[in-house]
């Protein structure tokens, strides 16, 4: 380092003492002390041993070369694979002159290796991304214990061979292979943690892909290698009560775990697919259910104008928005609201995501005739105070709902459309009268999710000319707002966001409004009267939520960019 001018023979001298009082090199402390890069240690190792360098957070390394090093070999001799080529295992180390390690890393692997020098921190980093063991987070490759997992299941430990056959044999095969097992259960664990909605396996031509849903966003995990996707699909279909001997139709499923104390509940769908079956699990935490308005995302007015509209004693009431939008929360929070001994609450849903105490909840089954609207014909005379139907699909749902309502009962229900006067609009499109709809309708709702910014890592930030223009801010909005933006720390897994809330369109129907629904103006005349009427628009309501701090700019833009 002296020759290649890294290092002059003063700074050694005034660095001794201090070395050696600590007991560690002098590179070491130089490097610690950041008087030292690095890169410059790489660079003269490199040269001075003869072996190139390697960075190795720059590189991408397949499933097939991790495991031709397995983790306890990687993790004892302080060695990462880089590459494999033609039969020769390209390693990189930290200390190439480490003669003892790379004699027993010969005698471990059995191959003929060839060597490149690294860093120490980047080789910790590496070795705990692909092999486990430390905090790789989120996103890429870095889900460490399912890495870990992966490592501990060799070619010999999966019988892919033995998922064939009936389903009593096939299952007796999958208990005894226990790898796959903690791999599967593993795959759960570490979505639940990260507090994803949906896990997605899905087999792609020379890749088995895992990417969670989380806050919303698809996250790309570390693949399952391409040889375990049988017995991976095998595993599900056989705990979600599916025939693993049939592949060529879409299946449903459940399956029921406990994750850290907590019961959850996971709906499991399977479809076939060009490179094999892809699987799509929703995980269904009963925790979300009990949140309260506040938590909903209401602000305080919006608030006392829902609690007030959900303690009617009849009437329906719409909520309406894309799938994911969170409608299904809203309407079981509302229940929970409304749920007391002296009220009878039924619902009827397809499928039955949670089980409520207190509650009635009805499955309906199309393939045997029980219908929704079946179903609520025969509710009706359960004597119930308040119904809550999943969706509202055809004229015949509709028009027993809507007379529900007229005759002393309070319904909860949903649609989908774009903003909440357009709910109007699709229920006189699919055969209601205009006179029921106005008779009938108590309010009209739209929402949508937006990510929370983390409370952790939260800092104020200056808005942008760009999102002042796109949110159409008032010079006193700009001048009383006080936006914030995460700067990512691990308990947001480095996103700057953790968590979701609502933004919501609230459409009051008054005598006003009755008389516009009655004579049948069209959605857009309707949506300008709501307005004039008080109504705060999506965009308005996610604006008020960036101006107070608690989401972004970008998020408010995202969501309402089809209901603006």
């Amino acid at each position: 380092m002296i020759e290649l001018g890294l290092l002059t023979r003063e700074l050694i001298d005034e660095v001794r003492p201090e070395a050696e009082s600590a007991g560690e090199g002098i590179v070491d402390t130089l490097v610690k002390t950041q008087r030292l890069e690095g890169g410059m240690v790489v660079m003269a190792k490199s040269t001075y041993f003869g072996v190139e360098s390697v960075t190795l957070s720059e590189i991408k390394v397949s499933d097939e070369v991790i495991s031709a090093v397995p983790r306890h070999v990687a993790r004892k001799y302080n060695a990462f694979p880089v590459a494999e080529q033609d039969g020769t295992v390209i390693v990189a180390l930290a200390d190439p002159s480490d003669i003892e390690a790379i004699d027993g890393l010969q005698i471990a692997l059995g191959k003929t290796l060839e060597y490149r020098v690294t860093s120490e921190a980047d080789l910790k980093t590496a070795l705990d991304k692909y092999y486990g063991g430390g905090g790789g987070g989120v996103g890429g490759r870095g889900d460490s214990s399912i890495a870990k997992m992966i490592q501990d299941i060799t070619e010999g430990e999966v019988e892919v061979e033995s998922l064939k056959g009936d389903v009593g044999s096939d299952n007796d095969a999958i208990d005894a292979d226990a790898p796959v097992i903690r791999l599967v259960n593993q795959i759960i664990v570490d979505a639940f943690k990260l507090r994803a909605s949906d896990i997605h396996l899905e087999p792609m031509s020379k890749r088995f892909r895992l990417r969670y849903r989380i806050d919303g966003m698809m996250t790309e995990m570390k693949d399952i290698p391409k040889r375990l996707q049988p017995p991976v699909i095998a595993r599900l279909k056989i705990a979600s009560g599916m025939s693993i001997a049939e592949r060529r139709i879409p299946q449903d499923g459940r399956i029921q775990t406990n994750v850290g104390g907590k019961t959850i509940d996971l709906r499991v769908n399977v479809i076939p697919c060009s490179h094999g079956e892809s699987i799509v699990m929703r995980i269904l935490d009963k925790s979300g259910l009990r949140l309260g308005l506040a938590e909903l995302g209401f602000l305080s007015d919006d608030q006392a104008t829902f609690e007030r509209l959900i303690a009617l004693p009849d009437g329906i009431l719409l909520v309406t928005g894309p799938t994911g939008s969170g409608k299904t929360t809203t309407l079981y929070s509302c229940l929970n609201y409304i749920n007391r001994p002296d009220r009878k609450i039924i619902t009827v849903e397809d499928p039955v995501e949670y089980m409520l105490s207190g509650i009635n909840q009805v499955q309906v089954h199309e393939h045997i005739g029980f219908t929704f609207a079946a179903a609520l014909r025969s509710m009706l005379r359960q004597s119930p105070n308040v119904i809550m139907l999943g969706e509202i699909r055809d004229l015949e749902t509709a028009t027993i709902a809507i007379n529900a309502s007229l005759t002393g009962h309070l319904v909860f229900s949903t649609l989908h459309t774009n903003d909440a006067p357009a709910a109007v609009t699709r229920l006189i499109d699919i055969g209601v009268k205009p006179f029921l709809v106005a008779s009938a309708a108590r309010c009209l709702m739209a929402q949508r999710l937006v990510r929370k910014v983390c409370k952790k890592c939260a800092a104020p930030y200056a808005l942008t000319e760009s999102e002042i223009v796109g949110l159409n801010l008032t010079p006193e909005q700009v001048a009383s707002a006080v936006p914030r933006k995460g700067k990512g720390c691990p308990e947001c897994n480095k996103t700057g966001c953790k968590g979701r809330f609502g933004i919501f369109e609230i459409f009051i129907i008054n005598d006003e409004a009755r008389k516009l629904i009655y004579d049948k103006v069209p959605s857009n005349i309707l949506r300008l009267k709501a307005r004039e009427m008080g109504m705060r628009t999506l965009r308005e309501d996610g604006v008020r939520k960036v101006v107070a701090g608690v989401t972004t700019a970008d998020e408010v833009i995202r969501a309402t960019v089809s209901a603006h």
